[in-house]
């Protein structure tokens, strides 16, 4: 058995009143989870399933079906939620699954041929529709489909050795302050499980210490799609619960400390908040010291099964990412931050050697403490203030298959949502091509949409030295020709709506 299944078998034994989850209307202590992870690990061991997927919001039910499926062996694949119905049936098609469990009542992924109860309430197995019925992946305990560089995300195999490593680690970081075992008692989840982080900062942790973990859905704590936030709704629900710890991305912090600027002080009770997902700027790391919210930056990836680095009480350099885990090996190769230790096991039918160094694509460098400073990445990869990774790339191509498009740039790195400038192939109203934007934007996840545009001012050519030699975009020289329509639409200035016989290179709203 791993150590995460052991230390929650351990606490079951020794502390079995113990609270181990609980929402809005039950808690359930560590004896009942135990007790279903063994019921429901036995079962899934008993339809002899290999590989299956995992469907549903956050919930206590996901987190049971999760460990379950890790106790008996069953390679586990998430469905992320944030996914379009297109990058979804991708992973389904990719992970040649013909089963999965679906938490409480939520619509289904795609077609169902048959559905099975499970030995605990409000869990089901789907058998669907199509062909699959993949064997379990040796020493792969989950495979995790990011947000994805392109319109079809990769699968990052993962072993139980990986998913422990960074489990213990960060058990070594956080907790190694004086006091910190025992004043950091119950957790918040807030991010979605099938993203690492949460999964195993924020669920993997918890339960490795005996802690407690509040698990709301989105609506209760005011986040829904991937980057929507009623800033009053979690600050509620956050004073109503109380915890000692979060996991916030960039721009649910920065909406934190605005509110707490304001005079909407966060919860007392708070005593660590990670951040992490996109990078943070150290203004807003500064910003919230001040207001004394107990903030600390950390830095990781997919293929290194999540956190490679992470600030903590004591170990602290603000504008840094903090010091490498110590199960973790960092190295800088002309700029680029290499990684080594808790490498995966290659992506979904491309196996590599998990001894190997991963290039990490982000630049970066060392300081003489130790403390790891990300500098910036050597690919197009647009990373959103939620923390989404989006390729540029493949957002242009889709704006660019509309007849009224001929040329287009997307920005919005470490912003909340995308932007595009854009070249009209013709003549064509504001309100026309809004109107094309908001037709692409129903193919796309909700992350990647368009949801402001710059009309250029001239067509990208390699003359005014916007395109090079054979026809790519010159990105820092568009970026830079449009340093003050770009800034206005992050500006959040009112009224960027205007009329149809407006100059171009004006910036017009979509929603």
């Amino acid at each position: 058995m791993n150590k995460i299944l052991a230390a929650i078998e351990h606490t079951a034994r020794t502390t079995p009143q113990a609270i181990a989850l609980k929402n809005a209307d039950q808690q359930i202590n560590y004896a009942q989870l135990n007790a279903w992870l063994n019921q429901l690990s036995d079962w899934l061991m008993a339809q002899q399933l290999g590989r299956v997927g995992l469907w549903g919001e956050n919930s206590i039910e996901w987190i049971v079906a999760d460990l379950a499926a890790w106790k008996a062996g069953v390679t586990l694949v998430p469905l992320p939620r944030f996914f379009s119905p297109s990058q979804l049936q991708h992973l389904l098609a990719e992970a040649q699954l013909s089963s999965l469990l679906v938490c409480g009542d939520i619509a289904p992924v795609t077609a169902v041929s048959e559905r099975s109860n499970t030995p605990v309430r409000n869990i089901y197995l789907d058998k669907l529709a199509q062909p699959g019925a993949a064997a379990r992946i040796h020493d792969v305990a989950k495979i995790t489909f990011t947000s994805g560089t392109t319109g079809a995300p990769k699968g990052v195999c993962l072993s139980t050795a990986a998913l422990e490593n960074v489990t213990l680690a960060l058990a070594e970081r956080i907790y190694a302050a004086p006091g910190a075992a025992d004043t950091i008692q119950q957790h918040l989840t807030l991010l979605p499980f099938s993203t690492l982080l949460e999964n195993i900062a924020g669920v993997y942790l918890p339960l490795y210490l005996g802690k407690t973990i509040v698990v709301l859905p989105g609506a209760q704590l005011g986040l829904t799609g991937s980057s929507q936030l009623s800033l009053p709704q979690l600050l509620q629900t956050m004073h109503q619960y109380q915890p000692n710890s979060v996991i916030l991305l960039p721009q649910i912090l920065q909406g934190l400390v605005v509110a707490a600027e304001r005079g909407f002080g966060l919860p007392s009770a708070l005593k660590f908040i990670a951040v992490g997902g996109a990078k943070t700027p150290a203004s807003l790391i500064a910003r919230a010291r001040v207001l004394g919210i107990p903030v600390y930056e950390g830095y990781g990836l997919s293929e290194c099964a999540s956190v490679v680095s992470l600030n903590a009480p004591g170990i602290d350099k603000p504008g840094s990412v903090g010091k490498p885990l110590g199960h973790v090996q960092v190295r800088i190769q002309n700029g680029i931050i290499f990684t080594r230790g808790n490498a995966f096991n290659g992506y979904l039918n491309f196996p590599v050697g998990s001894d190997e160094w991963v290039n990490t694509g982000d630049l970066g460098e060392l300081d003489d403490e130790g403390y790891l400073f990300i500098t910036g990445r050597v690919k197009n990869l647009i990373i959103s203030s939620y923390g989404r990774n989006i390729s540029p790339e493949w957002i242009e191509a889709e704006l660019c298959l509309s007849p009224a498009i001929a040329q287009a740039m997307l920005v919005g790195d470490a912003q909340a949502f995308c932007s595009a400038i854009l070249v009209p192939a013709a003549t064509i109203s504001p309100e026309q091509l809004r109107g094309e934007i908001v037709r692409i934007n129903k193919n796309l996840p909700d992350y990647a949409q368009v949801k402001k545009i710059i009309v250029a001012t001239a067509p990208f050519t390699s003359a005014n030295q916007m395109l090079t030699d054979n026809g790519r975009l010159r990105r820092e020289a568009i970026a830079q020709a449009y340093t003050q329509a770009i800034a206005a639409i992050y500006e959040h200035q009112p009224n960027l709506l205007p009329s149809t016989n407006d100059t171009a290179g004006a910036v017009y709203d979509i929603f």
